[in-house]
Parts: structure tokens; sequence; C-alpha cells
């Protein structure tokens, strides 16, 4: 079975290696913190033998170099970001396969946070690493996509088998849930979501990954061509109405 490691990196984020017992092969999905996940994968007795980027924002890109230069990686990134990432080995968009050992990581377009944002879907595991794209009960701030492309990517997503484990990059989901009840206050699924996220983050555990099928019930974002969320935020289209729910939390 392909090994997920998951640890806490930077003040919020999460780093992710994967790891094939067979192969012996272990990625890094995107490098926030080279020192960390050279030592995790140290720790781990793990030769790192690839980077899957999902953007280039330094948070996900920044230890590219680091990691590259001790361990001779091949870096995988967004095509449509070769000018923002250096060094790339194999640039990759919509469509395309890559793959660790024998399994097959799908690429999908998820621009919107960051024009030429991808995820990774390893139908084979039932996982997917989203980045920043979306996160639990929330998604990434909109810096250089349209509402329109962006809702297109968050379509992409939600058209995954809906037992799919999303990894995201990010700890916000105390602040997302916030968000999402003042959004979607009548949503009784979403109540209590939000109230199982406060017990684990009370705990200091985890609140990611989050199965795509309980976003798919609570994350305004995933909503917004829901009648409910359309007639609270208005919107002649799911983009518009997207687009007024991203506002709204940019400025909550």
């Amino acid at each position: 079975m392909l090994e997920i490691h998951q640890f806490p990196c930077l003040s919020d984020n999460y780093g992710y290696l994967l790891h094939d017992p067979e192969s012996q092969e272990t990625v890094c999905i995107d490098t926030p913190d080279a020192d960390e996940y050279l030592r995790q994968a140290g720790r781990k007795g793990w030769q790192i033998t690839q980077i899957w980027n999902t953007h280039w924002h330094p948070d996900h890109a920044g230890g590219n170099a680091a990691i590259q230069a001790v361990t001779g990686c091949r870096i995988v990134a967004p095509r449509e970001e070769t000018g923002k990432i250096p060094d790339i080995d194999e640039a990759v968009g919509q469509g395309d396969i890559v793959s660790i050992g024998d399994w097959e990581a799908h690429v999908i377009d998820v621009g919107g946070h960051t024009s030429g944002h991808i995820a990774y879907h390893l139908p084979g595991r039932h996982v997917a690493f989203v980045g920043d794209a979306v996160f639990a009960l929330g998604c990434g701030r909109m810096f250089e996509g349209t509402p329109e492309q962006f809702w297109d990517s968050l379509l992409r997503i939600r058209a995954l088998p809906s037992e799919t484990m999303l990894y995201c990059a990010h700890e916000y989901t105390q602040a997302n849930a916030r968000f999402a009840l003042h959004a979607d206050p009548d949503n009784e699924a979403l109540r209590a979501y939000a109230a199982e996220v406060d017990e684990r983050r009370a705990q200091g555990q985890p609140t990611v990954p989050m199965k795509l099928q309980r976003e798919l019930e609570t994350n305004p974002f995933l909503r917004a061509d829901v009648p409910a969320i359309r007639e609270r935020w208005g919107g002649n289209s799911p983009p518009e109405t997207f687009a007024a729910l991203r506002s709204g939390k940019d400025n909550f």
C-alpha cells in the first residue's frame, strides 16, 4: 500500500511524503520547508525521488532547490507556471499522468488561487492532493484567477468519487468553519462538522484530510449552485455566487 506521511511545518502548512514500499520511491507533495521534509524522510529511512508541486507560491515550491541539491530528485510542476518554478524536469497539466512506482496520479487543472494551480488525484488510493484550491470548509484566495475559472476548478474536484480523501495544504478549518456557518447558517450537517472541528483542534489533532462527500454537504464554496446559498449570497450564476462568497470570506 502506498504510504502517506503527514506532518506540520511552517506556521500552518502540512507537509506530505508519499512512499511506495515496492519501488522505494518517495514523493514530496510541495516543499514548504526543505529542512523539515529532509528530516522527516530521514527519520522514515526514505529516499526522496520526486517533488510534485501544486503551484508556485513559496510555501509550496520554496524548498525545491534545497531538496533537489541533497537528493537529486526530479521536479514535477504545473505547465502554466514554468516561468515561476525553476529547474522543472516535467511540466504537467490537465489530463496528464505522473507515477510513483506503479501508482498513477491524474493531474487536474484547479486554477483560480493561482492561474496554473494543479491537483494530483490517485484513484487507486482514493486520495487527492489539492494544495490551496480547496480546504476543509473553504477554498484558497483568488489571487490570479477569475470566478469562472475557479468555479470550473471546483466542479472538477466535485466530480471526483465522493469517498476521495482530500489532502489540502493548510490547517485553516476553524476559521473556515466560522465563515461557513455565517454563509450557510441553516445547514445542520455543517453545524455538526464545525463542532467536531473545534473538538479535534482542542485536542491538538489535525482536521485534514477530509472526505469529499462531507465537503459536498457543508463547504459553501462547493455549494455555490445550491438554491439556499444563491438566495442568501446573490448572483445570476454559480460563478457570480462563488465570487460573492469569496469576497465575503476575504472581508469576514
